[in-house]
């Protein structure tokens, strides 16, 4: 007895619907997710070309100058002069992003601006992250071209609709895993600089005569 295309189309529609399944999996939890050849989401991971390490470093400064405003004009030509840009400028606080392999070079030249109180760089290890969105996205894309063969075979109007809201998903879906993947490039690309400013107090009249005193005070207990 032959299948009616109807019939045809939901044995399809299921086989798609269960290996998207599989996808989405895949996208909630890496324990969940099952490749074909049987394998866990963790083989599967670990058969894929090996992942350089994917680091994301970034420095915070603590400056004490003179003239903040002035010192974060100054910054600004720092982060454009190491091939960056301006990611926030605020009274007190300026925030840059510069090529990652010139970072050192311009956090010299930023120190150069004041008196450094403090600097700390840190540096943290997305790899696992990166390697789990590349595969999540290799699923999704693997899950839309078998909905787009199953497009093609659609002979009602109820058919379409089903598999076009599927698609949806699954393009959006795309979409937000190349947006978090292009975020870690850039990211890895410019490291950053945050850099709190902290005006430097001037003494006053009294003040220097009471640093004069202490030098020449200090002079007479103190001798090279």
């Amino acid at each position: 007895m032959q299948k009616s295309p109807a019939l045809l189309f939901f044995f399809l529609l299921l086989a798609a619907l269960s290996g998207c399944a599989s996808s989405q999996r895949s996208a909630q939890g890496p324990a969940l997710d099952k490749a074909s050849s049987g394998l866990s989401y963790e083989e599967s991971a670990r058969q894929q070309a090996p992942f350089e390490r994917k680091m994301l470093f970034s420095a915070y400064l603590t400056l004490a100058v003179e003239n903040p405003d002035s010192a974060n004009q100054q910054i600004a030509k720092i982060a454009e002069k190491y091939n960056g840009y301006i990611n926030e400028i605020a009274t007190t606080r300026a925030i840059i992003r510069v090529e990652s392999g010139q970072v050192d070079a311009a956090i010299a030249d930023i120190t150069t601006l004041g008196k450094l109180r403090s600097k700390n760089i840190v540096g943290q290890d997305v790899t696992e992250d990166y390697q789990d969105y590349q595969i999540r996205l290799e699923n999704a894309e693997k899950a839309r071209n078998r909905y787009l063969e199953l497009l093609n075979k659609a002979e009602t109007v109820e058919e379409i609709l089903k598999v076009e809201k599927e698609l949806e998903r699954l393009n959006e879906t795309i979409d937000l895993l190349k947006g978090r993947m292009a975020r870690l490039d850039h990211l890895e690309t410019f490291s950053t600089i945050s850099v709190e400013l902290r005006e430097r107090k001037k003494p006053g009249l009294l003040g220097y005569i009471g640093l004069g005193v202490y030098h020449a005070v200090k002079w007479l207990f103190v001798r090279n």
